[in-house]
């Protein structure tokens, strides 16, 4: 039987915030214990997994899909590249970008780690149904897409500046 919370109070956006944070953090943790076995890190599986899946691309662009900034892209395409798992090849199209490829070797890697993976992932999100699983992917895709369309309201490149003990007043927006 699965356990249904219920709250007396409503759920809000900061409240929904931190559910979020700390469920990523967990599955984070869980999908990090899982592959430390093969002596790779977190953004290196997201890197493999994504250019199993999606293919080729610069490395701006893999960062943008798995959320890593392009400093440590480039750290996580080195330690790859040392492993034999990626090369970085001219762009026919702009001969100053890189396009990031799995190499042979790299390719038959994440294949099997991801297949031996992915039961790990569907164990634990075996606690939802499937109308469950997708009624949350779903309301997570809309819920990013807010986010990216507050961003875009906001102006690019636009963010706070905290000083320490400084009153909402007084932060300063400054360019990232």
């Amino acid at each position: 039987m699965r356990k249904i919370i219920k709250s007396d109070t409503p759920t809000t956006g900061p409240k929904l915030w931190v559910v979020l944070a700390r469920a990523h953090g967990a599955l984070a943790s869980y999908v990090e214990t899982c592959i430390a076995a093969e002596g790779l890190g977190l953004s290196d599986f997201m890197v493999l997994e994504v250019l199993l899946h999606k293919g080729p691309m610069t490395i701006s662009t893999i960062g943008e899909k798995v959320l890593l900034a392009n400093a440590s892209m480039t750290a996580a395409v080195d330690r790859l590249e040392e492993k034999g798992w990626v090369v970085r090849q001219s762009s026919e199209n702009d001969r100053r970008s890189k396009i990031v490829a799995l190499t042979h070797e790299g390719r038959t890697f994440i294949s099997e780690l991801y297949t031996e993976h992915a039961p790990d992932i569907e164990a634990v999100t075996s606690v939802l149904t499937q109308r469950e699983q997708d009624q949350l992917r779903s309301m997570l895709k809309k819920l990013g897409l807010s986010a990216k369309a507050a961003i875009a309201r906001r102006g690019t490149g636009a963010t706070l500046a905290y000083s320490k003990g400084a009153s909402p007043k007084e932060r300063t927006p400054r360019e990232s």
